[in-house]
């Protein structure tokens, strides 16, 4: 059977996983009774709740005696470590734009990594259907990219579909609406070519993902890149970073994937996707081999982390109340355990045993590993996010972000100033789509640490933040900290109403009334610089003498809850977030406030 491997990319919102709904829809992977949630790719929770997709996940479609096997990517820019590995595996890919955004900044880091590879790409202007929609301009957004990312000729000819992947249907002329996904169908075919690699030659398949499965244990997905692949064949492990090192193996049980699910074969040939279980110590990188021959492939560089922080083991007064997982060793194993599935992630021990050190490539990155880990029952504390430096060429430099806003123009000045604040340099400033004005910085990737709720907070929610890794430059000078400072709670206990409404005149408030609190806990953002102590357990007197006038009804300010990135973005050096299955909070590292004030003066 002919084979097409394809993956598809874009920013992040703009389409691919409900494109590839319509693609298993059309091609019958699906009965028509059957049903099938919405996104059906994005299986994870958290994935389903917050609308994005953070692992590339495979799926294969049959059209015409052709199999098309597809990989979904993610779109943030956070998970592009994932996207980077996925483009070896593929022979082209579909470039999904959105009609009315064009190309943003995550288009431009995807398609990048495309071009570099040669690889063939077909261009799919995607939600041709909205109202504000402009193709046209698009598709011309779109060529000067490719102008400006330097793409051959062969690619600057790539072909482009206008699609509703909501409605189902794609078109090859921007003002026809098709009857289904049959021109993109057939642009696949033609555009994308088939596998290359020897059937005759000696085994050799590349590892680029790692499923587990209670049933089968861990399972690696990969390509068969020379000869054929199977079961009862015993291979030798070996891997380009550890070429010294080799493990003979013998292949137990063999899978492809057909729709959704995984089909079990006996063996897979050239430019096969397939899924090999039995094999505990298989890992993301490996290359499966025939003995004779015992040569990794290449496996695509990386990039590093720019963003780490501390883990820690939960040392509050409320620790091991809610979590199922508290010690360090089971921290450390459950972190090490990421390292299998995750190559963007890098998990270091320090000199404590209750202390370690996470590196990734942005917030996001980071704290849907956190929330990973708590629905799994851990608990644990984390510290603020930092930067990681480096030296080159004697010079201490920074990780740089290129940073993309769309606002109305009424906040423009707002934004600017904020970002002027935080060390950000504007590059650009153009009129945008629907009345909004495009702003393009570079900055600092400290400068955004902690920016995006104040920037929702600036732009009244209207605003639109998009970031992408820029490299690294020479140091931009200090950034200053939070101008607010947090209110600590004076006592243990339980917030009560009178307490709280003393304490509100003072700054906003994170906890509601009845939630238990301990000293040193941050339960507020003062509403001035520094910080400041409230005793929210403040309970009114009880007197035996009746008041002369009726006493005033306590109204309380709705709490401002925090989310877990903001609880992140919120924190100072001396802060850290205390996570559990069941609460976040926020406290101080030294709970004693004489302590506190004590180690504050010997910093100086």
């Amino acid at each position: 059977m002919a084979i097409r491997n394809i993956a598809i990319i874009a920013h992040v919102d703009h389409g691919k996983t409900t494109l590839v709904d319509q693609l298993l829809w059309q091609s019958g992977a699906f009965r028509e009774n059957q049903h099938v949630a919405e996104r059906v790719m994005d299986s994870g929770d958290i994935e389903r709740e917050r609308g994005i997709t953070i692992l590339a996940k495979n799926t294969s479609v049959q059209y015409e005696g052709t199999k098309i096997n597809i990989i979904d990517t993610p779109g943030h820019a956070d998970f592009g470590g994932e996207v980077e590995r996925v483009l070896k595996m593929v022979d082209g890919v579909v470039l999904v734009i959105d009609a009315f955004e064009g190309p943003m900044p995550q288009t431009k880091f995807v398609l990048k990594n495309a071009l570099d590879l040669d690889l063939p790409i077909v261009c799919c202007v995607n939600k041709i259907d909205r109202p504000e929609a402009r193709p046209d301009e698009v598709v011309d957004e779109v060529l000067e990219l490719f102008m400006e990312l330097e793409a051959s000729e062969s690619q600057l000819d790539s072909p482009f579909i206008y699609a509703s992947a909501k409605k189902g249907w794609a078109s090859k002329e921007s003002t026809d609406e098709g009857l289904g996904m049959k021109p993109l169908f057939e642009a696949l075919i033609e555009y994308i070519p088939a596998p290359k690699g020897d059937p005759s030659a000696a085994t050799k398949a590349l590892i680029y993902n790692i499923d587990y499965s209670s049933y089968l244990g861990r399972i690696g997905i990969g390509r068969v890149v020379n000869g054929t692949t199977k079961v009862g064949d015993t291979l030798t492990i070996v891997n380009i970073h550890e070429p010294d090192i080799q493990k003979s193996v013998k292949i137990s049980k063999l899978y492809v994937f057909s729709g959704l699910d995984r089909e079990e074969v006996t063996e897979a040939s050239v430019g096969s996707i397939i899924a090999i279980s039995g094999i505990p110590e298989i890992k993301i990188g490996d290359t499966l081999t025939a003995p004779e021959d015992p040569t990794p492939l290449p496996f695509s560089k990386i990039s590093e982390p720019t963003l780490t922080m501390h883990f820690m083991v939960n040392d509050s007064p409320f620790a091991g109340k809610e979590g199922k997982y508290l010690t360090s060793r089971q921290v450390r194993e459950r972190l090490y355990k990421e390292l299998n599935t995750d190559v963007s992630l890098r998990v270091e021990d320090t000199e404590s045993t209750e202390v370690f050190k996470i590196s990734g490539r942005g917030e996001l990155h980071l704290s849907i590993l956190i929330e990973t880990m708590r629905r799994e029952g851990y608990e644990f504390q984390v510290s603020k996010p930092t930067v990681l430096f480096k030296e080159i060429d004697g010079e201490r430099q920074e990780p740089m972000e290129s940073v993309t806003i769309d606002v109305p123009e009424e906040f423009t000045g707002v934004v600017i100033q904020k970002l002027g604040s935080r060390r950000g340099e504007m590059l650009n400033m153009a009129a945008s789509k629907g009345g909004y004005t495009r702003l393009d910085f570079s900055i600092p990737a400290r400068g955004l640490i902690g920016y995006r709720s104040e920037f929702l907070t600036d732009t009244k929610g209207n605003g639109i933040i998009n970031t992408l890794f820029d490299g690294y430059a020479p140091y931009k000078g200090d950034i200053p900290e939070r101008p607010q400072g947090s209110l600590i709670s004076f006592e243990t206990g339980k917030a009560v109403p009178y307490g709280m409404y003393n304490a509100q005149e003072r700054g906003s408030l994170f906890v509601v009334p009845g939630t238990q609190v301990y000293t040193g806990m941050v339960v507020g953002r003062n509403a001035r610089s520094g910080d400041m102590e409230v005793n929210i357990c403040k309970q009114k007197k009880l007197l035996n003498v009746r008041a002369a006038g009726k006493d005033e009804a306590l109204r309380l300010v709705p709490a401002e809850v925090l989310s877990l990135e903001q609880c992140l973005e919120f924190i100072t050096e001396d802060e850290l977030v205390e996570v559990t299955p069941e609460n976040l909070r926020i406290r101080k590292k030294i709970l004693d406030s004489g302590m506190r004030q004590r180690a504050t003066k010997a910093r100086g």
